[in-house]
C-alpha cells in the first residue's frame, strides 16, 4: 500500500470544487433510531455528535476504546452485536471478515466524492476483502520519534529507531510493546542484522519466528531504560506529563497533544520510516441501525466534519478540503514532523492476520514480562 500526504493533499486541491458542495439531509432517516459509535478515544467529540445531529436529526452515542484488540476482543464477545459502526485500521479489516463480525459497504449509498481519491486507492488492500468494499476511510496517521527538546540527546536530521536506546535515554524511554519490536525490527534490518526481511514476517511463521527471536533478544537487552510502557493514547501522553519520558516511540496525536499544552515536545520521523496507518469506518455484522450509518459516513466526508475531527485528535483527515480549514498552529505541527522525503519513506503497516497477531502478542507478552 502506498499513500502519503503530498498525494492527500495534491487529491484535495484537485477535488476543491466538489468539496464545497452543501450537505444534503435525508429526512426519511432522521431521528428514527439511535446512532451507536464505538471508536477510538478521543475521535468523537460532543461539538461532533452535536453538529451531525443537527444536520441530519440523528442521536448518536459515543464508546470509546483504547487498542485494536479491545475493539476486536469486544466484537468477537457479541459476535458483531452492540454497536452500529466501528473504526478499525485498514491491515485488521480481513481478520474481522474472517471471523464473520462486519458485513460489507452498500457503496452506492456512500458519497465517495466526499473522500480523497488517494485514500480510496491505499485503501484497496486490506479494505476490499473478495471483492466487496468493508471499509471507508477516514483518517491516517503515523508512529514515530517524540522527544524532549531539551532533555533529549538527537539529531532531528539523521533520527533513528536506535536513537532510543542511547545510553543518555536511560530511565526515560516511552513504547507501546509490540510497535517497539517493529521499530527495533527496522532498526536492526537496516544494519542487516535480521535473518529474513521485516516484511516477510507478515507471510509467514517461520520467518516472523525467526526475526523476532532476534528482536526480542535486542528489546529484552534495553529494557531496562524504558520508563514506561504504553497502550493507549493517554498513558502515551502520561509518560511524558508525569513519568519522567524523555524520548519515545508514540503517536503523532501525543506529540501533538503535549505541544498543544505547551510542553516542549517535538515530532519526527526516523530514517527507517515512520509507521503509517489508516483507519476507517465498518459495519458490524449485526448493527441495528444501518440507515445512520450512511448518514454518519456522509456527513463526515465533508470539510467542516473533517476539519473538526483533525481539530480533536491531530491526526489527518481523508475529507476533501478539510485541511483548508485547519488552524494554523495544526498546519505548523504537520510541517515540522515530515519533511517531504519522509512522506515517501512512510512504512505502512501491512495487512495483520490473526496468526500473525497471536504470534505478535506472545512475543509482546516475552518481552513485558522480560
Amino acid at each position: 500500500m502506498s499513500l502519503s500526504r503530498r498525494q492527500f493533499v495534491k487529491g484535495a486541491m484537485l477535488a476543491g470544487a466538489a468539496a464545497a458542495s452543501p450537505f444534503y439531509i435525508n429526512k426519511a432517516l432522521a431521528a428514527t433510531k439511535e446512532l451507536r459509535i464505538y471508536a477510538w478515544a478521543g475521535y468523537i467529540t460532543e461539538d461532533m455528535l452535536a453538529d451531525f445531529k443537527a444536520k441530519t436529526g440523528i442521536n448518536a452515542t459515543f464508546t470509546p476504546y483504547g487498542t485494536n484488540d479491545e475493539l476486536m476482543n469486544s466484537l468477537r464477545a457479541t459476535d458483531g452485536t452492540g454497536f452500529d459502526i466501528i473504526m478499525p485500521t485498514v491491515d485488521r479489516v480481513p481478520g474481522y471478515v474472517d471471523f464473520d463480525l462486519v458485513q460489507p459497504l452498500d457503496t452506492s449509498r456512500v458519497k465517495w466524492d466526499g473522500c480523497l481519491d488517494s485514500a480510496m486507492s491505499g485503501s484497496e488492500v486490506g479494505g476490499v476483502v473478495d471483492g466487496k468494499r468493508y471499509f471507508a476511510p477516514s483518517d491516517w496517521g503515523t508512529e514515530a520519534i517524540s522527544y524532549h527538546t531539551e532533555y533529549a540527546k538527537v539529531d532531528p536530521k539523521n533520527l533513528s529507531y536506535g536513537d532510543l536506546w542511547n545510553p543518555e535515554h536511560n530511565g526515560g524511554v516511552a513504547v507501546r510493546g509490540h510497535s517497539a519490536l517493529v521499530g527495533i525490527g527496522l532498526w536492526l534490518e537496516q544494519q542487516g542484522k535480521l535473518p529474513h526481511p521485516l516484511l516477510d514476517s507478515y507471510k509467514n511463521e517461520k520467518a516472523m519466528r525467526a526475526n523476532f527471536d532476534v528482536i526480542l533478544k535486542t528489546a529484552v537487552e534495553h529494557k531496562g531504560m524504558i520508563a514506561q510502557f504504553w497502550s493507549t493514547e493517554n498513558e502515551a501522553q502520561g509518560a511524558f506529563r508525569t513519568n519522567g519520558a524523555i524520548i519515545g516511540q508514540t503517536w503523532d496525536s501525543t506529540a501533538f497533544n503535549l505541544k498543544k499544552e505547551g510542553e516542549p515536545i517535538a515530532y519526527r520521523a526516523p530514517k527507517e520510516g515512520a509507521l503509517a496507518w489508516m483507519e476507517g469506518f465498518v459495519i458490524p455484522k449485526n448493527a441495528n441501525n444501518v440507515d445512520a450509518v450512511y448518514e454518519f459516513i456522509n456527513w463526515y466526508y465533508t470539510p467542516e466534519a473533517g476539519a473538526m475531527f483533525v481539530k480533536s485528535t491531530g491526526y489527518n483527515s481523508t475529507s476533501k478540503g478539510a485541511d483548508a480549514l485547519l488552524p494554523e498552529a495544526t498546519k505548523k505541527f504537520f510541517q515540522e514532523s515530515y519533511t517531504e522525503q519522509d512522506l515517501k519513506n512512510l512504512w505502512w503497516w501491512p495487512i495483520q492476520e490473526p496468526w500473525y497477531v497471536a504470534l505478535r502478542n506472545e512475543y509482546q507478552d516475552r518481552y513485558l514480562s522480560a
